[in-house]
């Protein structure tokens, strides 16, 4: 197992991406010719555009847009707004979107994009203006038919209306299926903003009850208190659990009773941060809010946050990743030794998508469900893809992460075999 923690900076995403991938791909004994497709790309495509500021000049800026995989749908992945971007990230997300759109069995490919930008610098003419334009570059690959981009890190339903609104002038009419996790009044879904954190809470019960773990009064950490964390935590407590600890890029916030989340989510509004609560028994770090004593942890912020260097601190029992790519191969490899359970982000996160289809679907065919059916629906996908990956890690006798890559890369490999390669 490579250690991830040498070298300047964070893990390269695409290289343990690729690295999750050819192991799977072992245990599947997938084909040479299969695995050599789906270890790469379909289209990258990498735009510079101007935009003119509030001042007057003109900035050039840098996005993406990356399709990994569109065989058994249309390209779906969220667009991120973020000043440490790279093509190697968009990579490596587009992959795990393509095993999370599988492995839930929802008929889409992956896809992601974004721009190198820093969103909080920007005036709200500025980000519109900024917007409008990166949707304009990458209009040659998005459509309702093709790829439909989604909300990601540092981006809304407010942007993903400017998104939809662009691309329709385009077009000359409206086109409200090219985008989702957009706002109701154009055509957004019912459920669509609590689905991620949804879909954490429905895999967390099943794979607390499989370790023999209560949720009422079990001790809880969060990392990340934005839009997925904050949901997942009022979620936490409604269940009667104790979540002693939460973080954010300022640090972190600790009380061993269970911190009372409505006065923090108050507080993080008003503060734009969790430290400095006056709840807390103390205040953390970020790296010792995640290495609390608990009993299940959910990182809830970015990538690479369980590393070689602090797997081997991590107190839970049980850790459900409810960010994208937040566990390195080094550091699930020091996990499954030490007998910790990890319910991988494909799997725990994927309500995110699962409810982005049902937007779509309803889109298309403009008839839209109330927020119980959506629910009712999600929470039957969540419970068929939870199953599904517990049977190939018992089968193959494997942990949940490889369960559900393997799930996952198997229906793709199967589409792949039957729909042969053109011409």
């Amino acid at each position: 197992m490579r250690d991830d923690s040498s070298g300047k900076g964070q893990p390269n995403l695409w290289n343990t991406a690729l690295e999750q991938f050819e192991v799977a791909a072992d245990h599947l004994d997938i084909s040479r010719n299969v695995r050599a497709t789906l270890r790469m790309a379909e289209r990258e495509l990498i735009v510079n555009f101007p935009v003119r500021m509030d001042d007057g000049d003109v900035r050039m800026f840098t996005g993406y847009r990356v399709q990994h995989n569109i065989t058994r749908g249309p390209a779906k992945g969220g667009v991120r707004y973020t000043d440490d971007l790279t093509l190697d990230d968009v990579r490596a997300l587009a992959m795990w979107m393509t095993w999370k759109c599988a492995v839930v069995d929802i008929p889409f490919g992956g896809a992601k994009g974004g721009v190198v930008v820093d969103p909080h610098k920007l005036s709200a003419h500025e980000l519109e203006r900024l917007t409008r334009r990166y949707a304009t570059e990458v209009s040659i690959l998005i459509g309702p038919n093709s790829d439909i981009p989604a909300p990601d890190i540092n981006t809304d339903a407010q942007i993903m209306a400017w998104i939809m609104d662009t691309y329709s002038m385009h077009q000359g009419y409206s086109v409200p299926a090219v985008v989702t996790g957009k706002p109701l009044a154009i055509g957004g879904s019912e459920g669509r903003n609590e689905a991620p954190a949804e879909s954490v809470m429905m895999v967390l019960r099943r794979a607390a009850e499989d370790a023999h773990l209560s949720l009422k009064g079990a001790a809880v950490a969060l990392q990340g208190f934005g839009h997925v964390g904050g949901i997942t935590a009022e979620y936490l407590h409604a269940e009667g659990a104790r979540v002693v600890a939460v973080s954010d890029t300022s640090g972190g916030v600790y009380h061993r009773d269970g911190l009372d989340i409505a006065a923090l989510a108050r507080h993080k509004r008003e503060t734009g941060k969790v430290r400095g609560f006056s709840g807390a028994q103390k205040e953390l770090s970020g790296a010792e809010a995640l290495e609390v004593e608990c009993d299940v942890l959910i990182p809830a912020a970015c990538e690479n946050q369980l590393t070689s260097e602090n797997a081997g601190r991590l107190q839970a029992r049980l850790i459900v990743e409810a960010a994208n790519g937040p566990t390195t191969p080094a550091a699930d490899h020091i996990l499954h030794e030490r007998g910790v359970t990890v319910v991988p982000d494909i799997l725990a996160n994927a309500g995110g998508v699962a409810v982005s289809y049902f937007e779509w679907v309803q889109d298309l065919q403009s008839f839209f469900w109330d927020e119980q059916e959506i629910e009712l629906k999600l929470d039957r996908v969540m419970d068929l893809a939870y199953s599904g990956v517990q049977r190939m890690a018992r089968q193959h006798e494997v942990d949940q992460r490889m369960a559900a890559q393997m799930v996952a890369i198997k229906r793709i490999a199967d589409s792949t075999d039957v729909r042969g390669i053109y011409p």
